[in-house]
Parts: structure tokens; sequence; C-alpha cells
């Protein structure tokens, strides 16, 4: 049996928005030691939440009781050529997980900017890329190796326990502790990135052809200015050789972008009212030209500025009316911004907890960088966004309410119907969840 002792330690996520001391952080070895941890568990009423890498906004996994981290089962588990299906440990981020497809020859379908998250951890949050032909992470997910509250393994596909599937792809960790998922994924690919400039008007004139037209396109608008970066990716028409390429982009990305950014997000937060300003410089210094890179290495885009986030997912025919009236409200308010606004777009699934369950949908992101002010700028954009059927991204940051969810989620009950079956005891509930889900 594996000796359960007190391991008491302060836990913060990436932004340091979220702080827990849990009683017991625990990183088992191989998961006979995570069963038994579970079991303890199970048998004593202790509280277990899973940790992935702390990229949530919210409090997902905060608890004072047991934190169980998957960093040590990781790695490709096993692949069936045949399906292009492939096997691997929950506990493997992304950035691995695309590395170790490529050099068997596969890659993700698609994937978003950030490449720090566990594989367990980006399906149970909606983690999504953009391009109105794909779905979030969790619809990639056709199988699901799932340990229950008390200790049993249970697999979830479409040929075994199917009707738990559409609750499992995306759970929040509510349902057990995710050891492993099978992914559909697709023969290794390369992409050819392009970003240019575009004034807002014109982007939003555009924007039915631009996410028609490539297989993968988001925009940022930098609030206070006219200006739009428009970042497309489509598939490279022969494959080039890419080392040297390589090099030259991380450098660019890492030292410039990020330390240039930094540099004047720090100007801003000392002096607030120079946030316009910044933002305006910002919106000039956009990077602009195309890079060609293996697939996973494209979508992912260096983050070393810390910042805040809110993001809330709308259907896709509302974005332009959103946009604009974001754009009025940021003017007359004179928020102390500077962050650009993302959006990106997704096509429906019908995942019961998905942020795009029964629509296409555009997902508009707000940041704030780390330090500043951001309450009063995230409420006024939230309530815009609640406006026009806003559901919010669960990793983000939200006001949201148990009454509101409930609203929002028409398949809610069907999953509070699975959670109470595979989880009788709330092991794996928080206060946090709680909350949202009673």
């Amino acid at each position: 049996m594996f000796s359960m002792t007190k391991n008491r330690q302060v836990w913060k996520n990436w932004s340091e928005s979220v702080y827990c001391e849990p009683e017991h952080f625990i990183e088992p070895n191989n998961l006979s030691q995570l069963q038994s941890i579970v079991r303890q568990a199970y048998k004593t009423g202790r509280k277990i939440r899973v940790v992935g890498a702390g990229h949530s906004f919210t409090p997902l996994v905060a608890t004072s009781d047991t934190m169980i981290s998957l960093r040590h089962l990781v790695g490709i588990d096993q692949i069936d050529r045949t399906k292009h299906h492939v096997t691997v440990w929950g506990g493997t981020n992304l950035k691995e997980l695309g590395e170790q497809l490529w050099e068997q020859g596969y890659a993700m379908e698609n994937l978003g900017d950030i490449n720090k998250q566990t594989i367990a951890g980006a399906i149970s949050t909606g983690t999504h890329g953009t391009g109105i032909h794909f779905g979030s992470i969790s619809t990639q997910a056709v199988g699901i190796t799932l340990l229950q509250a008390n200790g049993d393994m249970i697999d979830i596909n479409e040929t075994n326990d199917s009707s738990l599937l559409q609750a499992a792809q995306l759970s929040l960790g509510m349902l057990g502790i995710i050891v492993k998922v099978t992914l559909k994924v697709l023969p290794a690919y390369q992409l050819v990135g392009h970003s240019y400039r575009l004034s807002l008007e014109e982007s939003l004139h555009q924007l039915t052809a631009l996410r028609s037209s490539h297989r993968n396109m988001e925009l940022y608008w930098f609030p206070f200015t006219n200006t739009v970066q428009i970042k497309t990716m489509n598939m490279a028409d022969s494959t080039v050789e890419l080392e040297n390429k390589k090099q030259h982009n991380l450098f660019k990305k890492i030292v410039i972008e990020n330390g240039l950014f930094w540099m004047m997000s720090e100007v801003s937060r000392i002096v607030p009212k120079s946030a316009k300003t910044i933002s305006t410089l910002s919106a000039i210094g956009i990077p602009v030209g195309t890079e060609t890179d293996a697939s996973h290495a494209i979508f992912a885009t260096p983050r070393l500025v810390k910042f805040q986030e809110m993001e809330y997912s709308v259907p896709m025919e509302h974005v332009e009316t959103i946009l604009r009236t974001i754009d009025r409200v940021i003017r007359k308010e004179q928020y102390a911004v500077h962050f650009p606004i993302e959006c990106r777009f997704v096509k429906r699934d019908d995942i019961w907890l998905s942020p795009s369950y029964g629509r296409d949908s555009a997902y508009i992101a707000i940041h704030m960088y780390k330090g500043m002010e951001f309450s009063p700028y995230f409420q006024a954009l939230e309530k815009i966004l609640k406006q026009f059927e806003g559901r919010p991204h669960w990793g983000k940051m939200h006001t949201m309410n148990q009454v509101e969810v409930q609203s929002a989620y028409p398949r809610l009950h069907d999953f509070i119907d699975v959670r109470n079956r595979l989880d009788e005891r709330g092991v794996f509930l928080n206060e946090y969840m709680h909350h949202l889900f009673g």
C-alpha cells in the first residue's frame, strides 16, 4: 500500500491568481501507486483534485486536502496504425506529445497556441485552437481510461461504455482521474504560418472569407487602435528543411517579441495611463512574415509575459457585433489595457460541458498584464459576452454562477447524473466545483 504521509506545500497556478495549500501533494510513480492513493482517499473520506500544468486561471484544482500530479505518468503507451489512434498517458504535456508523435510519423489535427498543458488537463477544460473545421482538443479524444473514485478502472470509448464518452471528453476532473487518452491523429504534416496587418473594419469585412479560406485563422485586435493582426496557417505544399529556420525564429519570438513586450508591459503597469500608447506601439510592431514548420511547432507561441485571462465562447454569427461593442466600451471607459483581444473559431460539437456544444463558435479572449487591475475591465466585457449567449472557457476567469451554468448547458443534468453515478461520495469535488455545479 502507498503511504500517504503529509506533504504540505503552497501550490500556485501559472498566473499566480490561485493559491492553495494541500495537506498532501503527491506525484505517484506508477499506476499502482495512483490506485492505492485513490482507494485510501475513498475509504477515509478524503477529497482529491488532480493538477496538470497549472495553466488554468480559476480554482479548478484548488484544495486543502489531496492534490495529485501525474507528471510521472507520461509518454505514448500504444499506437494503432490501422485506425490512426494513439494512446498516451494523461500526464504528458502537449509539447512533449507533439514531438513524440512527430517521431512516430503522426500529429494532432489541431492545437492551441500554448503547449504547456497536459493532455488530460487540456481535454478536461476544453482547450482549443482555431479553425472552423476543427473542434476543441476534447473532440480528438476517442477513448479515455478513467480511474474512478473507488479505485477501479474504466475504459470509455466508442465500443465500451460509449454512453459516457460525451461526459468524459470534458469533465473538469469531476468524474475521476484521466489515466490515459486515446487520440485520433493525422499523418505528420507541416504548416505555413502567415502574419500580417489589417484595419479592424477590413478584417471584420473579410472575416467570413478569411476563416473559410484558411485551415486555421485567428485575429488579434489592439485596443484603442484600428489595427488587427491576422494569423493564418495552411498545409505546406511540400516538406522543407527546418532546423536553421527554427533557431532564428525561436530567438525572434523569445528575445525580441516577448522581451520587448514585457518591457512595454512593465511601463504600462507602473504608469497605467500609458496603456493606450503602449497598445498603439504594440500594434505598430506586429510581426509580419511567413514561417514554415512542423504543425505542433507552428501552433505553439512562447508566452513568457504573464497575464490574467477571461475567454468566452459565443455563437459565431455574433462576433462582428461583439467586437464593435467592445471597441465602443473600451474607448468610452478608457480602461488601462494594452494586451490585444484575441478571436478564434471552433466547430460545434456534442460534448455536454463544451462551450461549443451545439453551435459553431467564436472564442473571444480578454487579457490583462499581471499586476494590473483587471476586474472592472473584465466585468464590463463579460457583461457584453453574456448578452450574446456567452459560455466561459472553463480554464479562464469568469463570474458564472450555478443558475447561469444550468441555463447555458442544456445537457448539464445528464452530466450531473453521470458524475453522481461514478463519484457518489464527491471525492473529486472541491469548493469551486460545488459552487458551479452543486
